[in-house]
């Protein structure tokens, strides 16, 4: 409660602060990795951004520090994932509403409809909205269009970069088709620290189970261990896979429980769920992400 307090206060001192200088720019601000990739391909060189968070960090767990309430009040705009991926940030967002503050929820462009349920979020909706590429198309064109509005100078460019983007996705949907389809059906189970690949499984025909579940925030227990070793046995996977944003230490203890039972099964590698790779690797962009994903993932299947 202390530090909802202080955070509270934060955000009104920073709300009557004069903004600073525009440099020409949009000032645009972020929250996870995949959002701020997204933002950079349709902005360009006609916006200056910040993301909050980088490789490796997991946004279920993410809180804002005193610089992030800064970066976020002297934004233009402000993007975010929703359905509360980035949980204890929403009180924050919800101060920006209040003052407003011009936001983006990602999230905001896909159908409800067509999402995945989820009891585990305030939304009712599993959050992973980004490995369903037809989403991530959605969201794309959302995006470029609220740039337009909400910088309508520019708003050429947005439209041209966003269309080039929307190639891409389509190039990249392409690709991860022929590298699925080479693989069986009965060898599509997907078995991950938790539950962030719903959408993948449910676009690609795969059979996923996450250790933690949907969030992060939950830890997983013996019996969950316990539980997906027999399944492991059961269905004969071969490989299980850690992520590059939870710890391994529970895909690991599962490998020492399907061993234990006399069977083996392989870590077959680090997948990035919840966050991009590191700044200069091709797993730093979305694109190169879902590629190492799904190679990853076929190879060791195999």
């Amino acid at each position: 409660m202390k530090k909802y307090i202080i955070l509270v206060l934060l955000i009104t001192v920073f709300a009557c602060q004069q903004k600073p200088k525009k440099n020409g720019k949009l000032q645009v601000v972020t929250t996870t990795t995949m959002i701020t990739d997204l933002v950079k391909n349709i902005g360009g060189d006609k916006i200056d951004i910040q993301g909050l968070m980088g490789a490796g960090v997991d946004p279920h767990l993410y809180k804002a520090s005193e610089g992030d309430v800064s970066k976020l009040f002297n934004a233009d705009v402000i993007v975010y994932n929703g359905l509360h991926l980035e949980g204890k940030l929403e009180d924050v967002f919800e101060k920006m509403r209040q003052q407003d503050k011009k936001t983006i929820a990602a999230s905001d462009a896909i159908d409800t409809a067509t999402l995945i349920g989820s009891e585990y979020f305030a939304s009712n909706y599993d959050p992973h909205i980004w490995f369903d590429i037809a989403n991530w198309e959605i969201i794309t064109q959302y995006i470029t269009d609220k740039l337009c509005e909400f910088d309508a100078e520019n708003a050429a460019t947005y439209k041209k970069n966003g269309a080039n983007y929307l190639k891409t996705l389509a190039s990249l949907k392409t690709t991860i088709i022929q590298q699925v389809n080479s693989l069986p059906i009965e060898k599509r189970i997907l078995v991950t620290a938790h539950d962030a690949f719903n959408y993948f499984g449910k676009e690609f025909q795969f059979n996923v189970v996450g250790l933690q579940g949907l969030s992060t925030a939950t830890e997983a227990g013996v019996k969950d261990v316990q539980r997906l070793a027999n399944f492991i046995e059961e269905k004969n996977v071969k490989a299980i896979f850690v992520e590059s944003s939870v710890p391994k230490r529970t895909v690991e203890a599962l490998q020492e429980a399907v061993r234990a039972k006399g069977k083996e099964v392989v870590i077959g590698g680090t997948l990035y769920s919840d966050a991009l790779g590191s700044r200069g690797t091709a797993e730093a962009t979305y694109i190169g992400m879902y590629k190492h994903n799904v190679k990853i993932i076929v190879n060791s299947l195999k």
